[in-house]
């Protein structure tokens, strides 16, 4: 059995569990515990032999059995599990950098099967004679995993609001159209709306027929190739009016979601536990000393703004839309207040001082939310 909780600093991030082992069980071999980040970037039913569709961008190894000496102090969490396990549980601490890249996934078609691309953290205990043996042979149910999910939080320092400023002239006209889109920050979190602000001066004799705005996503896959997929996570449109020779000013929110996208295939999703729903992928924000190319997937995203404008006397030969950019930070905020640890009915659970649920595991049934 495994259980485990994480922990985070600047420069690394600290992963604190349990294994439960039976020695009677393992017949002179030993026990490790394997921390693998890998990148998939095709379907498990598609490898062959000696092709693989998967990359380890870091992986790391440790004796759990014949247990060290020389180990750190044992966490809240370990203790109360140790009590749960008895003289079977052993705990381990694994430490990983903080610039290897986020759990990622493109969300798969209806009929796929299998892990989908993306990146993904494996905890991995096993029985075996050496740590990495290619000639030696693990069978299954020597073996215990768990999928855990590594999310980068928002900064607590956040950039101005972004704005944008286009002008147009049309052919039939002397006069211009001057459109200006801003919002009063450039990062907001997951399922939050998002105020944009329009501006329009329409020094012309058009009419704008209506507003419209998009959220566009954009996944760059840099590891081993340079695919990039653009995908519409947001389209709505406004029937609001813009006359000639007149001005307008409007604030809109709107709000993407996971919820509105789910028939999308390639959509770049923050790593999933299981059947758990997540979000859309978090924007990727690189630190100092991180390596572009070891990311894996790069996700980013920006908005849209365009005014829909009405046809002249030659149609859309002398009329065309009017749109500005403006770029978009979408991410998960950092958890607020201490850490406490419940065993309660069987179950550990972590909780912070400000009442928000932090993580939970079943310590019968292995089961492992983060």
């Amino acid at each position: 059995m495994l259980f485990l909780q994480g922990l985070q600093e600047d420069q690394w991030q600290w992963f604190d569990g349990v294994l439960k082992i039976d020695p009677s069980d393992l017949n002179g071999r030993k026990v490790w515990v394997q921390l693998a980040c890998a990148f998939r970037y095709g379907r498990e039913d598609l490898d062959v032999i000696g092709v693989s569709f998967r990359k380890d961008i870091w992986v790391k190894r440790i004796q759990m059995y014949p247990p060290s000496t020389n180990r750190p102090p044992d966490t809240p969490m370990q203790k109360a599990l140790v009590m749960k396990a008895a003289d079977q549980g052993h705990p381990f601490t694994l430490d990983i950098p903080v610039h290897l890249p986020c759990s990622v996934s493109l969300q798969p078609a209806s009929d796929d099967v299998g892990k989908p691309c993306g990146v993904d953290y494996e905890l991995k205990a096993y029985i075996a004679n050496e740590a990495d043996n290619l000639d030696e042979t693990i069978v299954k149910k020597d073996t215990c995993r768990l999928i855990i999910r590594k999310i980068q939080y928002a900064p607590e320092k956040q950039a101005a609001g972004p704005k944008a400023v286009i002008s147009k002239q049309f052919i039939t006209t002397d006069k211009s159209i001057h459109l200006e889109a801003s919002m009063e920050k450039e990062l907001f979190y997951h399922g939050d709306p998002i105020p944009v602000t329009v501006k329009v001066n329409n020094e012309t004799s058009k009419v704008v027929k209506k507003i419209k705005i998009t959220i566009h996503q954009i996944t760059d896959v840099v590891l081993y190739s340079a695919d990039k997929y653009h995908k519409c996570v947001l389209n709505e449109e406004f029937s609001d009016q813009v006359n000639a020779n007149s001005t307008f000013e409007k604030e809109y929110k709107v709000t993407p979601l996971l919820a509105n996208n789910k028939d999308k295939f390639g959509l770049a999703l923050d790593g999933k536990l299981k059947d758990e729903d997540t979000n859309l992928a978090s924007s990727t924000i690189l630190l100092p000393d991180m390596d572009k190319k070891m990311q894996g997937m790069m996700v980013s995203y920006k908005i849209k703004v365009t005014l829909i404008m009405g046809g002249g006397l030659l149609g859309s030969l002398t009329t065309s839309d009017v749109t500005a950019e403006l770029p978009l930070v979408l991410m998960s905020p950092k958890p607020a207040g201490e850490v406490s640890i419940v065993v309660k009915n069987n179950t550990v659970w972590v909780l912070t001082t400000d009442g928000k649920f932090s993580y939970s595991c079943v310590l019968m049934n292995m089961f492992y939310k983060f």
